[in-house]
């Protein structure tokens, strides 16, 4: 554990200027004593870590020391090549880096960790795109990558129903989520974050400067943010529905996993035959019929009256068609 400790603290030292002993010890999880020994530990070994002392002080590395990456057990190795995404970073265009990077990374491992590439890659593979589409790469997503990783405002057209619109655009991060890809970028003007569709823009002219990141975005708590507000955005309507036990297990193959769940947790006590009485977030009639469709007779819509009169149209052609 103290070996472990000590390469941590020597690769967060790498990265940064100097860090206080408060600092080290909130990142490794021991107290500032224990930092003090570590950093004494450390010297001794012959790494150059020096002291700050004082209100303002800290500890540093001086003489631009640099670890090596022969620290990496086998399982951190598999790891780190598990990071990439093949067919994402193709897409973005930067398969070609990616690749070079991996050599290099392969190349600074210990001769019995340089099968990491191949093992992890025969162990895990990620296929974003869901079941039953076709995935398609948008062809503007390569200069809007570029300027995702140079900082580079971007002036945007897209398509906004039948109109198409222009926007400058920072843009702060890239999604692909179910096959399609989103950028996350904030608007100058009002100066707020938004999320594009990139298959819906029909033009990028990257800009020559830089903008300024706000250091306090946070991607995956910005994106996480907006999904869950968008899927409850477009549940605008209610139904009532009287579920049989096996409706009751099925329902959250044909709804939002979520809504069903939440929709089962807050429903009263099954019937004697066990069906139960619940109230379920939809998008609308139209599309609560076809899902809804789904569980055939192990679902009686209640109300409102207009579907349940659609659902018992339904019922008599179907009668009507098996005789």
């Amino acid at each position: 554990m103290r070996a472990a400790r000590l390469i941590k603290m020597v690769l967060m030292l790498q990265s940064r200027p100097w860090m206080t002993a408060a600092e080290l010890a909130r990142e490794l999880e021991v107290s500032e004593r224990t930092i003090t020994r570590d950093a004494q530990a450390l010297s001794e070994a012959g790494v150059p870590v020096y002291a700050d002392r004082g209100r303002s002080g800290g500890y540093r590395l001086i003489g631009g020391y640099r670890t090596r990456l022969t620290g990496l057990a086998r399982s951190e190795a598999e790891a780190l090549f598990l990071s990439g995404v093949p067919g994402a970073l193709r897409e973005m265009g930067l398969e070609d880096t990616a690749s070079a990077a991996r050599l290099k990374v392969s190349a600074a491992l210990l001769p019995s960790l340089r099968d990491a590439s191949r093992t992890a890659a025969q162990r895990f593979h990620l296929d974003a795109p869901a079941w039953f589409s076709e995935p398609g790469t948008p062809e503007l997503l390569p200069p809007v990558a570029d300027a995702v990783w140079d900082d580079r405002p971007i002036v945007a057209h897209y398509r906004r129903g039948e109109a198409e619109v222009r926007r400058t655009l920072e843009p702060y991060g890239l999604v692909l989520k179910a096959g399609v890809w989103y950028l996350c970028a904030r608007v100058p003007e009002p100066g707020s974050f938004r999320v594009y569709r990139i298959d819906r823009f029909t033009g990028v002219a990257p800009g020559e400067e830089r903008f300024t990141r706000d250091e306090g975005f946070d991607l995956p708590g910005f994106w996480e943010e907006r999904a869950e507000q968008f899927a409850r955005s477009i549940l605008r309507a209610e139904v009532v529905v009287r579920l049989s036990p096996d409706g009751i297990r099925r329902l959250r193959y044909v709804l939002d996993p979520g809504s069903a769940r939440q929709a089962l947790d807050a429903c009263g006590a099954p019937d004697g035959r066990g069906w139960v009485t619940l109230t379920l977030p939809v998008e609308s009639e139209e599309v609560a019929h076809t899902q809804l469709t789904g569980l055939g007779p192990e679902v009686e819509v209640v109300s409102p009256a207009a579907l349940r009169e659609r659902f018992a149209a339904d019922a008599a052609r179907l009668a009507a068609l098996y005789g």
